[in-house]
């Protein structure tokens, strides 16, 4: 039986610290090899993570003195600096025991991996059919892309053709963008095009465009850089627009007469009125607009509401049993109580003590107000209510509704669904009276069955 040879490995010389590869089944150490160099670990997680897997050691905890010999890397994952051996940035050790310290050959690509058909030369089978030389044809352009050929004629005229066909669609759909469009579009030297394509003149709006720019902003909400642009105007005079109008409809519409004497509203008093509430003369309710909080902490504690968690304004809205509204108030800062803005707003010497009108629970005011009040019973510490008292608060809560429908056609203008900036505050009265004022006129009565039956007597 022969003996085992055991092989002793000569020291390096001026080896004071041994390295060694933390690679499974190598036994590459400093002390006895000074040909390989010894990589620590890069710090990069990622890059870490890719060394770990590729060494096939996941529960290893790297430390600083772990390290990888260069028996595990390819040549090319080396830079050279000044004699000696650094890694390049991002490279994995590929050359291992278990894959014979060689990488696998790589995998052709699709080109290489299709069969094609061998295509014969033309001169090489002289005598071959026509049916034979129109296959081997189709097959030389199927194979190889004669990207040179030129296109067939007819090809060419197609394309011409639609071409131009694309061409008029495209001028016919730009004379009916200018056509539909409210930008100035001014003709060269044609004040009559101007006046055709875009209703301005001398790049001033007339009265019409000025109203429709100004109910524009109010219903649309647009920003007035959006109506500059689209009128064709400056930002400022969109402005002195909007300014204008306003105190101008809220002069005109003011005018107008709303508050109804109590002997109209009972000839159109709605059959859910009767007989309970006959006396109503309005129905009551707050409403409130939120807006730009104020830079002082002084005025943002004036507008900020507690029950809208935020800076609003506040406005007394009354409308009639029938639907129109008959009392718009003044904004006020959202602070304001209900009590107090009942107070302020103006409708009590408005009140008649044979009137009566219909509030929520918040407006506590019956030590000041002259007339009868309908208002839902409260519990005063009691476990619930009675019968006779859970009615009564679902009848005024059925009509009370009505101002709840109003509020909320009031908001259909964009501009007070929005947060209302603060620049707007030096004529936001006259806008919200405007808005108020014009949906008396919008959208026919808040109940749709009012319109189609006259109240029963």
């Amino acid at each position: 039986m022969a003996k085992r040879e055991k092989i002793s490995l000569q020291r390096v010389e001026n080896s004071t610290t041994a390295e060694h590869c933390s690679v499974p089944l190598c036994q590459a150490s400093s002390r006895y090899n000074s040909v390989l160099s010894f990589h620590s670990v890069p710090a990069d997680p990622e890059t870490r993570r890719k060394w770990k897997v590729a060494i096939r050691r996941d529960d290893f905890t790297i430390t600083d003195r772990t390290r990888v010999c260069s028996r595990h890397f390819t040549p090319d994952d080396f830079r050279d600096t000044a004699g000696r051996r650094l890694l390049k940035k991002g490279v994995v050790p590929s050359l291992f025991e278990w894959n014979s310290f060689s990488l696998p050959p790589q995998r052709p690509g699709v080109w290489q991996r299709t069969e094609r058909l061998a295509v014969a030369a033309v001169d090489s089978e002289p005598e071959e059919a026509p049916e034979e030389a129109a296959a081997a044809t189709s097959l030389n352009s199927a194979g190889h892309h004669d990207y040179a050929s030129p296109p067939d004629p007819a090809v060419v005229d197609l394309a011409l053709e639609e071409n131009r066909s694309l061409r008029e669609e495209i001028k016919h759909l730009r004379e009916e963008m200018e056509r539909m469009t409210l930008r100035q579009t001014k003709d060269k030297g044609s004040p009559e095009g101007t006046k055709e394509y875009s209703g301005f003149e001398d790049n001033l709006c007339r009265g019409m465009d000025e109203l429709f720019l100004f109910l524009n902003f109010l219903a649309l909400g647009s920003k007035q850089r959006d109506l500059a642009d689209r009128y064709g105007v400056h930002r400022s005079t969109v402005s002195r627009i909007i300014t204008t109008w306003s105190n101008f409809l809220y002069t005109v519409l003011g005018a107008i007469k709303i508050w109804t004497p109590s002997e109209k509203i009972k000839e159109h008093m709605p059959a859910e009125f009767k007989p309970d509430y006959a006396d109503t003369i309005a129905i009551l309710d707050c409403t409130e607009l939120r807006c730009q909080c104020p830079t002082s902490p002084l005025l943002q504690s004036e507008v900020f509401s507690a029950y809208k968690s935020h800076c609003t304004l506040k406005g007394l809205i009354g409308v009639a049993p029938h639907g129109p509204t008959t009392f718009i108030s003044p904004l006020y800062a959202g602070s304001i109580s209900d009590k107090q803005i009942m107070r302020e707003s103006g409708i009590i010497p408005l009140l008649k003590p044979e009137m009566a009108i219909m509030v929520d629970r918040g407006f506590l005011v019956d030590d000041f107000v002259p007339c009868k009040i309908s208002r839902p019973p409260f519990l005063f510490g009691r476990s619930q209510m009675s019968a006779a008292e859970v009615r009564e608060t679902q009848e005024i809560a059925h009509l009370r509704v009505h101002v709840e429908r109003f509020v909320r056609r009031l908001k259909e203008h964009k501009l007070f669904d929005t947060e209302i900036p603060l620049r707007l505050f030096g004529n936001i009265n006259q806008l919200y009276t405007v808005a108020c004022l014009l949906t008396n006129y919008e959208n026919g009565p808040l109940v749709k069955a009012w319109a189609k039956r006259p109240s029963s007597e």
